[in-house]
């Protein structure tokens, strides 16, 4: 430094050094508390009993498609009779067909006529099946009420709860319409309890009913 810096100052060179030293610490020092004092982002303190985020869900595989449905349950009794290689009491599932029943009897006899028979029907608890079973000579036999040839085939009452669409359709008055609304109220109903049910079968008034009452039975 100068000596008129010196002279001028009256500052002694020990005492100069010694007031740089000081001026470079404190210059040393507020850089120091400013580098310390800088705000930092501090992330948000997490609740207790909180759960984290859960992370980020896979990509949807492809759809499963629609359910699988649901097959009837509980077990049917049918009885099969007739030309098959076992006739008798079956057990079958709920909603089994004629088709299902004939293969339950071990088939059916070579050279059977199948023709009056509907296999692909469904089955009803209680059933009978008769398979190749002809009708009574000269046909239907004439009801006791009713008009020629419209009688119940042998002579005796037809079973409500087990005679199937094309029995049921040689009764008078009984046409294949009929005779299925008769089939579909005894499958919604479990059968028929009397023959006084038959009123509540759709297009029977009375009367039909009454033609009908004594060709029947429940």
């Amino acid at each position: 430094m100068p000596s008129w810096v010196r002279l001028r100052c009256g500052l002694a060179p020990r005492t100069l050094a010694a007031l740089v030293v000081v001026l470079v610490l404190g210059v040393a020092f507020a850089v120091q508390h400013f580098r310390v004092g800088r705000p930092e982002p501090v992330p948000a303190p997490q609740l207790a009993g909180s759960t984290p985020p859960a992370p980020e869900a896979a990509a949807p595989g492809p759809s499963p498609g629609p359910p699988p449905t649901r097959e009837p349950t509980g077990r049917i009794v049918v009885d099969v009779s007739g030309k098959v290689l076992r006739p008798g009491v079956l057990h079958l599932p709920a909603g089994a067909r004629v088709a299902d029943a004939l293969r339950a009897a071990g088939g059916v006899r070579a050279g059977t006529d199948l023709a009056g028979l509907n296999r692909a029907r469904v089955l009803v608890d209680g059933e009978q099946v008769a398979v190749g079973v002809p009708q009574a000579p000269g046909g239907p036999a004439p009801g006791p009420q009713g008009p020629a040839g419209g009688g119940v085939p042998g002579g005796g009452p037809l079973s409500l709860s087990t005679a199937t669409v094309e029995q049921l359709d040689t009764l008078p008055g009984v046409g294949p319409v009929l005779a299925r609304h008769i089939v579909d109220y005894r499958a919604e109903h479990g059968g028929f309890r009397s023959v006084g049910e038959l009123r509540e079968v759709k297009g029977i008034g009375d009367r039909r009913f009454e033609e009908l009452q004594p060709l029947v039975r429940p």
